[in-house]
């Protein structure tokens, strides 16, 4: 692949990716309430996530989703429902974010596996990211070369600028995480977490399919 389309591709990616969305936000949660190392999971969640979304466009789904009125309503009202449970989840949470670990002094252990799964499904339940990788992929890709090396490329770039993105908004995380231990502060983070993760779902759900 031509390293000026590689650069032109990163570029643009770094510019999507950067903009925060739901998968951010778990990040940010789960670095706060488990710690740093557990955003690792949620994280690697995305990637796989947005591996299959990126497939899913190269295989022409994401074509019949932004054709297909039912199926575009459909995906999205998924979405946006997970997206609502979550937030939801958040706001019942009778126990403060960051106050088990912090108040009793321990950490608290995650179940790898709920975090990578969540954010799995976090990722897979925006019919966002697939109408972008819908959109963006033909504009890079070189008709007379093989597919399947540039699709590879292309999406590891764009995993590689996810992953780092994620990463570096759970440090910030962490590093806040001492100034938001303080009971009245992590009441307000629950609550604005909650809120947010059910403004993302009715932004999902306000989406409109484009029509040529």
């Amino acid at each position: 692949m031509d390293p000026n389309t590689m650069l032109a591709f990163t570029l643009v990616a770094a510019i999507a990716i950067a903009s925060p969305g739901p998968a951010t936000l778990m990040a940010i949660n789960n670095s706060l309430t488990h710690g740093q190392r557990s955003a690792i999971w949620s994280s690697l969640g995305n990637a796989s996530g947005l591996f299959c979304l990126s497939a899913a466009a190269m295989l022409g789904l994401g074509a019949l989703l932004a054709s297909s009125e039912w199926m575009f309503n459909m995906v999205k009202i998924a979405g946006a429902g997970y997206l609502f449970y979550l937030g939801v989840k958040q706001l019942l949470n009778k126990t403060p974010l960051l106050a088990d670990g912090i108040e009793q002094g321990q950490s608290v252990r995650p179940n790898p596996f709920k975090l990578y799964r969540s954010a799995v499904v976090t990722a897979l339940a925006n019919p966002k990211a697939t109408l972008f990788f819908t959109a963006l992929f033909p504009q890079f890709i070189d008709q007379g070369a093989a597919l399947f090396p540039q699709f590879l490329i292309l999406t590891g770039i764009f995993m590689a600028l996810s992953l780092l993105s994620l990463s570096l908004y759970a440090a910030l995380a962490s590093r806040a995480k001492g100034m938001l231990a303080r009971p009245e502060w992590s009441r307000w983070v629950s609550r604005v977490v909650g809120v947010t993760f059910i403004g993302f779902g009715a932004a999902i759900l306000a989406m409109r399919r484009q029509t040529a």
